[in-house]
């Protein structure tokens, strides 16, 4: 079987051991190819999700600032992310998105202004937009909505909603991720949402180093952790693991423009 991480961050230092060892076993789980995100407290995150991806071939990256940490955009910042955002390893924009669960250390007027520029620079671009959604459903579909203009693809990442906004960002093309949540006693209505998600709009992520499936729940996550989510998937749709790895490696391939 061949696995295709769609969401996790490769940094430098999260691990016990060198990310080179994290990545050998995920590759000795099946887990062929990943995207690391660059989008977390600013350029040098970005910056080094892209050097990352530039030491194998198949490694990407995404490039962006994430929500919780929206008080960092500005127009510099934004100037080197949009320049970063045309190196060849860069597949997508982001992660952005709205988290009002954060809206004390990031306002939400400030993130609605930084998710409505990198919004744009992914309708510029002509590449997916990685999004982060917590607390803020309806919001954050308005303004995609708004700003997208039917020009943008998105990935709802680390899916946690519920069913009825899986369908929503469905409606709008969006790919939904399922993260190892899933594998959780109280995962809400993730399950639900996992099970239903058309066939070629389904991923699968581990986000690590956070939210670690069952049995390593309370560890640090890593990419070959991965089988335990589409394991879990795969029970919930009634097919086989064999099948859920490849249609999400082909889901994930298409999205991001490496098949």
């Amino acid at each position: 079987m061949t696995f295709f991480d769609s969401h996790c961050h490769l940094d430098e230092g999260s691990w016990a051991d060198p990310t080179e060892s994290v990545i050998a076993r995920a590759r000795a789980a099946g887990v062929r190819y990943l995207v690391t995100i660059g989008g977390n407290d600013g350029v040098d995150y970005a910056r080094a999700a892209v050097a990352r991806a530039e030491t194998d071939p198949e490694i990407w990256a995404t490039v962006g600032i994430h929500p919780c940490h929206a008080t960092l955009v500005n127009d510099e910042s934004f100037a080197a992310i949009e320049a970063l955002s045309s190196h060849p390893k860069v597949v997508a924009i982001g992660e952005s998105g709205l988290d009002y669960a954060w809206e004390k250390e990031a306002p939400r007027e400030v993130q609605v202004a930084a998710l409505r520029r990198f919004t744009q620079l992914a309708r510029r671009t002509r590449k997916p937009l990685v999004l982060h959604i917590r607390d803020a459903w309806d919001d954050c579909r308005r303004l995609f909505e708004e700003e997208a203009q039917g020009e943008v693809v998105p990935l709802v990442h680390c899916f946690t909603g519920t069913l009825d906004d899986a369908k929503a960002w469905v409606a709008l093309g969006a790919y939904i991720s399922i993260p190892g949540i899933v594998t959780f006693k109280n995962a809400g209505q993730i399950p639900e949402a996992a099970a239903w998600v058309p066939e070629d709009r389904l991923l699968v992520e581990t986000d690590s180093p956070w939210l670690a499936p069952i049995p390593f729940r309370g560890r640090k996550n890593e990419p070959a952790y991965i089988v335990h989510t589409a394991t879990r998937v795969a029970e919930l749709r009634g097919v086989s693991v064999e099948h859920i790895a490849r249609i999400t490696t082909e889901n994930a391939a298409r999205l991001y423009g490496v098949a």
